[in-house]
């Protein structure tokens, strides 16, 4: 079965000044590598964009809501307001039973998480791209705590992998 790309929220307010993500440069170009490469292979693509509340800088509406990358024709749009992109979005109906997933986007320690864990819960085989989520420092440095999701997530079932090694059938 062919593997479906989720780009979870890769937004302006992440990717881009005033406060993007510490690794943003070399995140958003290993995202670029991979959506090129689905988009080549014809596989299906599928956009989630994270609304925040009113004074986040993901609001809907504003430059830090906007999506890095076109939405092209064929190619999916979920809005959603919580870290778990299946969460009342419909995702699930979009996305053939079991099919592989490859995710990649922002943040790790939160949506990409969350996403992943639902994915794995529902059946579909999860690919995690090393090099094209991340998050922001906190408590712990942003790399660490990317590096702590890759682990639990390879404990849950999760395939993680460099964007070098992302093949689409």
């Amino acid at each position: 079965m062919p593997q479906v790309l989720v780009m979870i929220d890769v937004q302006r307010d992440m990717l881009e000044p005033p406060l993007p993500v510490p690794s943003a440069r070399q995140v958003g170009a290993a995202i670029r590598d991979v959506l090129d490469r689905a988009r080549q292979a014809g596989a299906q693509v599928v956009h989630v964009r994270n609304n925040g509340g009113a004074d986040d800088p993901d609001a809907p509406d504003s430059l830090g809501w906007e999506l890095v990358h076109e939405v092209r024709d064929g190619e999916h749009l979920i809005d959603k307001s919580v870290p778990d992109s299946f969460d009342g979005t419909g995702l699930d109906k979009i996305l053939p039973d079991g099919a592989p997933l490859i995710l990649v986007g922002m943040q790790s320690d939160y949506c990409v998480r969350a996403t992943a864990l639902a994915a794995l819960s529902r059946g579909h085989q999860v690919t995690l791209v090393r090099d094209a989520h991340a998050t922001y420092d906190d408590e712990v440095p942003a790399a660490q705590a990317s590096r702590r999701v890759e682990d639990e997530l390879r404990a849950a079932g999760a395939m993680v992998i460099g964007s070098e090694d992302v093949r689409f059938d």
